[in-house]
């Protein structure tokens, strides 16, 4: 398995990660099961030493408990990705980035997860009430205490307060305008930390339907050694190919209020996975693979992160790092339509 560095810590990693959100939060309720989901981060681990993604609020907490039960005797095997500052309300989730906060929600994380030491710590949205200093000042107390290994921001340029999954609204920032506007936000904090400590990683979403990180905030990093982590390489299943026009979510499942799982939306966006199964279909290879494999040629310092539920999903997309494209694909896949549906 290739593996990639991340950021000034220099935590060598798989070249794919896992996102372990799926398995308790933000996703079909019904498919949730604890067992399959242990399995499948056991799966994850015997592959090598995988970024094992996570985040106090999944759940909430519960995301971090069953993380922790999967690392019980395999802690070695594994880093450990969790995050702080946004607390789930019964409408809304907010943020909070009160240093006294930080530094509790951490020694929290670290009890469920049962470790020592998060390899590494983000800040999940910026606090606009508290000046971003204040909070990464208080992250960076977490080093010095031997408490975290490594710290980062995850598109913590997006707004502070936003809808739950349990009513009408919109959960978090898509692509378009409103894409562009948080990651020109998130570069403006980035400059500001990176006065205070180092920033290890960045987490946002990259995907083959949602490309705004390509225009600075990527090149950004790269420039700097600093990690980035592809939230949603897989365009949250569309780009799969296994999703059809009009089959419907469950009322807590996000994509029930996402504008691009629209049925109209759907059925506008196939010829994106219509091109990339072309591709898939010439290699040998799902069409989940080639949709990975074009995020892991976005950068050297690249991680996806893909979510998955079952052992199977594991094996495909670990496996995905096995895949180069040629620049004759990637040119394919560039010459695709723009994804139709965004947030704005």
């Amino acid at each position: 398995m290739e593996r990639r560095t991340i950021g000034a810590a220099a935590l060598e990693v798989n070249a794919v990660g896992l996102g372990c959100m799926p398995m308790s939060w933000a996703y079909t309720a019904s498919q949730q099961d604890g067992e399959s989901s242990l399995r499948t981060v056991r799966a994850a681990l015997d592959r090598g030493p995988v970024l094992l993604d996570t985040a106090d609020m999944y759940g909430p907490f519960t995301n971090e408990l069953l993380v922790g039960r999967a690392l019980r005797e395999r802690r070695a095997d594994a880093f450990i990705s969790t995050k702080c500052g946004l607390l789930v309300g019964d409408q809304h989730i907010v943020a909070n980035g009160r240093p006294g906060y930080v530094k509790r929600a951490c020694d929290a994380s670290l009890r469920r997860l049962g470790t020592g030491t998060i390899d590494l710590y983000q800040l999940h949205r910026a606090d606009p009430e508290v000046p971003i200093e204040e909070t990464w000042g208080a992250m960076a107390e977490l080093v010095a205490a031997g408490k975290v290994r490594a710290l980062g921001l995850c598109a913590v340029g997006a707004r502070a307060q936003f809808r739950t999954g349990k009513g009408p609204g919109r959960v978090g920032a898509g692509a378009g305008r409103a894409g562009a506007r948080m990651h020109d936000n998130t570069l403006r904090q980035l400059e500001r930390v990176q006065q205070v400590f180092p920033v290890s990683s960045v987490q946002a979403e990259l995907s083959v339907w949602s490309t705004d990180a390509l225009g600075a905030l990527l090149p950004w990093c790269e420039a700097r050694g600093i990690g980035f982590l592809a939230a949603m390489p897989l365009g949250n299943g569309f780009l799969t190919g296994t999703l059809k026009p009009g089959q419907g979510f469950e009322p807590e499942d996000v994509r029930a209020r996402h504008p691009r799982f629209t049925a109209e939306m759907m059925a506008a966006n196939q010829p994106i996975v219509a091109g990339l199964r072309r591709i898939a279909e010439r290699r040998s290879v799902t069409t989940a693979q080639v949709a990975l494999a074009w995020v892991l040629a976005q950068g050297r310092h690249v991680v996806p992160v893909p979510g998955a539920k079952k052992e199977r999903w594991v094996r495909e997309n670990t496996d995905a790092a096995r895949l180069v494209l040629s620049a004759g694909e990637l040119s394919e896949i560039a010459a695709l339509p723009h994804a139709v549906g965004s947030w704005d």
